[in-house]
């Protein structure tokens, strides 16, 4: 994807606005108890975050995978990103995919309170390298 400075540095800002209105939204959907929602909510905003720091850095994905490879290889293994943010990532990557393509998988309070704070760290250390 060729963008101009201009076009990449627009989409960069409304994939982290998209960022934190999905972590809004989550913040409603815990509140009403909707556990697979939340986590599906959760790896969104997060998946936002991670699409708006590659873009920013002139990285080009074609998937999910690709952004979950990406971050990894370019800010993980740099020490950008801590390795357990690049863990949590991977967790959360699954566990959106489970839910979403598995029979028989349905997330619980539990998972959601387990991944929760991670996510608004992610999402806040995913902001703090974009002001850089």
């Amino acid at each position: 994807m060729n963008l101009t400075d201009e076009e990449r540095e627009a989409l960069v800002i409304a994939r982290k606005a998209r960022a934190f209105d999905t972590w809004e939204e989550t913040k409603g959907i815990v509140e009403c108890g909707y556990w697979h929602a939340a986590a599906n909510r959760m790896y969104y905003a997060c998946f936002y975050a991670a699409i708006a720091l590659l873009v920013a850095n002139k990285i080009v994905v074609k998937s999910h995978e690709g952004v979950r490879q990406m971050l990894g290889k370019h800010f993980v293994l740099t020490g950008q990103l801590s390795v357990g943010m690049g863990k949590f990532y991977t967790l959360i990557f699954n566990k959106r995919s489970s839910g979403d393509y598995e029979d028989f998988i349905n997330h619980d309070q539990k998972t959601v309170d387990e991944l929760y704070p991670y996510a608004l760290t992610f999402i806040n250390s995913i902001d703090e390298l974009l002001k850089r």
